[in-house]
């Protein structure tokens, strides 16, 4: 059923955004006059069509459903003796090249309109996630060395305002790119405001896809340890722990929360714990011995209790304007971010390991489905500008690579020779050739480890 899930939710994905693409052509080019012939979801045979409107336009599926195209009168692509002058004038290379240019660029901006659409819907509803709060930082981290020490709520990372874990966790990775502190605002009782520059040089970029934030003792905060169902067969239950109780301290350390507890019981396979504890109010002192426990190659301790971490939870939502803005401004910085990347994969400081392809798209696709719909849509929308991002590469049989002849011929007054744009267009091929098996041999090997 997960690889069943899993497929679904990617299909979704793909079909969402290679229609929402093909239909930036489609309506672009029928809005400067341009006859379209075909719209197909998916590339090769065509295994299913149908012909509507006025132009009697085939719309279609195909069997390699990994991409699309929108197929329009075009005289470089077959002889046009016999047709009426009306349509001649719709022809593709007829027209003008602003209007050519507004047709190619229609694919790309349909994908970041998607996304600023999929944004506002969110901030609009409200947006549940981890509010911004961290717990104490462990001792010989980055963090730890800047002076953050007990739980704290962070009200803005470099002077930027945040709520939420997510922007938390956004502002912070601009920094690691940037080779910057990150710049902590915090509020905590009896301490005040205070501001941190936690150094980012002890993370790299290509760790922004794991825990960065843990690397530099960043963590979010988790509710005290107060244990939750016993189970009755388990280590917990024979040394007399009951539901309810809060664990105060384990062998005379203080636990600062629930992860720390189960940090500190994982860490202790069959050793006798003294745990210091609250039982309605009263002091108590109990003895528990983990027992160990070996799984895939690791070996830890368990009492089989459950002990609660869920977070602090906080939701944002803004009005119709706020949000509308935040949304635009969540698309370029993003959009922004991924260009940033991609130069420094070309320049060699961003390991080429970070390019991803159809493989973890999908495993990602199954997991924010199964997290919810509003993770699902915020991965849908994350996609749309990295699809509309690389769709405008100066790289031949991409939209970017026909918007750069269009701008040779805006300066230069004539249209790229066909002999030129025949190499090209091989060159553009070996290119993404080249970046797909690169991507899937990431995928392969991210999957397997």
């Amino acid at each position: 059923m997960t690889l069943l899930h899993t497929i679904l939710a990617f299909g979704v994905v793909l079909g969402v955004l290679i229609i929402v693409h093909e239909l930036g052509h489609y309506l672009a080019a029928r809005w400067c006059g341009v006859k379209v012939l075909r719209f197909s979801v998916g590339m090769g045979k065509v295994v299913w069509s149908r012909r509507f409107g006025r132009d009697q336009t085939e719309w279609a599926v195909s069997i390699l459903p990994l991409g699309g195209y929108v197929k329009m009168l075009d005289a470089r692509e077959g002889d046009l003796q016999g047709l009426p002058a009306e349509d001649l004038r719709r022809e593709f290379t007829r027209q003008s090249v602003w209007r050519r240019i507004a047709i190619v660029a229609a694919g790309p901006l349909a994908n970041f309109l998607l996304a600023i659409a999929v944004f506002a819907g969110l901030y609009w509803h409200g947006i549940p996630e981890p509010a911004a709060v961290l717990r104490a930082a462990p001792e010989h981290t980055a963090a730890y060395q800047a002076g953050l020490r007990g739980p704290a709520r962070v009200i803005a990372v470099n002077g930027e305002p945040v709520q939420i874990w997510t922007d938390l966790r956004w502002q912070a990775m601009q920094s690691v790119i940037d080779r910057t502190p990150i710049r902590l605002t915090t509020e905590a009782a009896g301490r005040g405001t205070q501001m941190f520059d936690v150094p980012s040089s002890d993370v790299s970029i290509d760790d922004l896809e794991d825990d960065f934030l843990g690397k530099l003792g960043i963590e979010l905060a988790r509710p005290p340890a107060v244990l939750g169902e016993v189970a009755p067969d388990g280590a917990a239950m024979r040394a007399g722990l009951l539901q309810g109780d809060r664990i105060v301290a384990v062998d005379g350390k203080p636990m600062t929360d629930g992860l720390e507890f189960v940090e500190t019981v994982r860490a202790s396979a069959d050793k006798r714990l003294s745990i210091d504890l609250l039982r309605d109010g009263w002091p108590m002192r109990i003895e528990v011995m983990p027992e160990k426990i070996s799984k895939d190659g690791e070996t830890f301790g368990r009492i089989k209790v459950e002990v609660p971490m869920a977070p602090e939870m906080a939701t944002v939502a803004y009005g119709p304007l706020t949000g509308l803005s935040k949304a635009v401004k969540r698309t370029w910085d993003t959009s922004v971010l991924t260009i940033r990347m991609v130069g420094k994969m070309i320049i060699g400081e961003v390991s080429w390991r970070n390019v991803t392809g159809p493989l973890t798209i999908a495993d990602y696709a199954g997991q924010t489905a199964r997290i919810g719909l509003i993770s699902y849509l915020s991965f849908i929308a994350f996609v749309s500008i990295s699809l509309g991002v690389m769709n405008l590469l100066p790289i031949p049989v991409l939209d970017g690579g026909h918007l750069l002849y269009y701008a040779v011929e805006v300066l230069t007054g004539r249209t790229v020779s066909e002999r030129f744009g025949a190499i090209a267009q091989r060159a553009g091929v070996g290119i993404l050739m080249t970046l797909m098996l690169v991507a899937v041999f990431n995928d392969i090997n991210r999957l397997m480890s």
